[in-house]
């Protein structure tokens, strides 16, 4: 088992008002394994994969990722284990627009080795990652240049640059169009076929969930299966 949620509460506070989102949420995840979780907006579906990504403390329970509790870890052990063994996929690419797609792919790796020059063998790797999204040929261009699946592409290979172990995927397609969206999850089922790499996946479409072998269903707070 790679990672496993223990009885995940979050509990927002505006004044008197108390806004119970997430109400007492288990899963466990095997390592390599596909799964969706599915559920209308609003549901807290974003606010659960941002838990178990170590991304938003939960109010009570506990994250256990590989063999570690990760919010009993210091701030900077947290912060280690989120850029090197998490790979984060947001609807919104965040790329940043003043680095080329070569510079975007590579910089969790140099935060990572907190580096200013970039190996031979990172350089490689970022070129390996980039071929495999189909985007050899567009390294050196900015992201302004690059259509909106294009940029998920880009984003997808800088989440893998570090060779992490699991893959958060926050409704990856919710700014493409049919086609592309489709592709982008192609791209992310090879990802965990070819590498035995953990996926979960966020989404609010349920055509897209059948690509994964586990579906869940997020409603009111409560996660089924």
């Amino acid at each position: 088992m790679i990672l496993e949620a223990k009885n995940i509460h979050k509990v927002y506070h505006n004044g008197n008002k108390e806004l119970k989102v997430l109400k007492g949420i288990d899963l466990s995840i095997d390592k390599g394994k596909f799964v969706a979780i599915v559920g209308p907006s609003g549901a807290g579906k974003s606010t659960l994969l941002h838990i178990l990504g170590g991304l938003d403390m939960p109010t009570r329970g506990e994250v256990i990722f590989e063999q570690r509790d990760i919010y009993h870890l210091s701030d900077v052990e947290l912060s280690k284990v989120r850029n090197e063994r998490i790979g984060f996929v947001f609807q919104f690419y965040h790329l940043l627009s003043e680095f080329t797609v070569l510079e975007n792919v590579l910089m969790p790796a140099l935060i990572s080795c907190q580096l200013s020059v970039v190996s031979c063998q990172l350089k490689e790797e970022a070129l390996r990652l980039l071929n495999e999204v189909g985007l050899s040929q567009r390294i050196r261009h900015f992201p302004s240049q690059l259509s909106g699946g294009e940029q998920q592409r880009v984003a997808i290979a800088r989440a893998l640059i570090n060779r992490p172990s699991l893959l958060l995927c926050d409704e990856p397609t919710g700014n493409l169009d049919s086609q592309a969206g489709e592709e982008i999850i192609s791209s992310i089922k090879k990802i965990n076929r070819e590498n035995e790499m953990t996926v979960i996946l966020v989404t609010h479409n349920l055509e897209l969930a059948k690509v994964a072998e586990s579906v869940y269903h997020l409603r009111d707070g409560i996660l089924m299966n």
